[in-house]
């Protein structure tokens, strides 16, 4: 498990709680937290659990694994699908029950492309036959062929 990078959580926590238009005070009331408590997170002084960011992850409509990700909790899978996925929840323009739906046609989508994708270990090795670099033939001359 990585380390909490707790500086850039802070930072990329006020900056979805500005882009949710919430104050301080909002987002730990709609969260459960105290306000100097997420005013600590905020700042990078405190190392919020896991329960606490899946309640702010919560509060902010956002993914709780986009916070893990940030907090270095969770390794970065695949940061599109992430990124995507934050995205689809936090658009305001579609309700609850579309981002779900479409989030579910997203992944079986992904998983209908995995299935698909070719498997590498499967995969035949071909061979690449050797070829003799030259350096002293006089030009126009082929080397003599080598076994």
């Amino acid at each position: 498990m990585a380390s909490l990078n707790v500086g850039n959580l802070g930072e990329y926590l006020r900056e979805q709680r500005r882009q949710a238009q919430l104050s301080l005070r909002q987002l730990a009331e709609a969260a459960g937290v105290s306000n100097p408590y997420l005013s600590q997170i905020e700042r990078g002084l405190r190392k919020p659990s896991a329960d606490i960011l899946q309640q702010l992850a919560k509060a902010l409509r956002i993914s709780a694994e986009t916070l893990y990700v940030q907090a270095g909790i969770l390794e970065e899978r695949d940061r599109d699908e992430v990124e995507t996925r934050a995205v689809i929840l936090a658009d305001p323009s579609i309700n609850e029950r579309q981002k779900q739906v479409l989030l579910q046609i997203y992944e079986s989508f992904r998983k209908e492309n995995a299935l698909d994708a070719p498997d590498i270990s499967d995969t035949p090795v071909v061979p690449v036959p050797d070829v003799p670099v030259v350096t002293d033939a006089p030009a126009g001359e082929m080397p003599p062929k080598t076994n």
